[in-house]
């Protein structure tokens, strides 16, 4: 895939692109953790994805799993060998990342 000045895009960038433009999400992290496994230096094989959507309203985590990889099929089945998924609602990622109260 070629981005708009007209380079390859990376893996990183080509799974940020298309969970953007398909998912709109309200928060989207896409991290490249292949450097924390047996891979050659520069892999692009194994990433953790957050991702807060409202299309992820009233679905289960597996469905937003099976949604996120229907997505990312092409890459799943050309070198990413794993995707750490952490998919959410507005809702629940909100109370995620509340501090919580501490009672004394």
């Amino acid at each position: 895939m070629i981005n708009l000045v007209g380079d390859e895009m990376s893996v990183q960038q080509i799974i940020e692109d298309k969970l953007t433009r398909v998912l709109v999400p309200d928060h989207l992290e896409v991290i490249n953790e292949s450097g924390n496994h047996n891979v050659p230096q520069g892999s692009e094989s194994h990433f953790k994805v957050t991702l807060v959507a409202k299309s992820f309203e009233n679905q289960r985590l597996l469905e937003r799993h099976r949604i996120v990889n229907k997505i990312l099929a092409n890459e799943l089945s050309r070198g990413v060998h794993a995707l750490a998924l952490h998919t959410y609602t507005a809702v629940s990622y909100t109370h995620l990342t509340l501090p919580t109260k501490r009672i004394v």
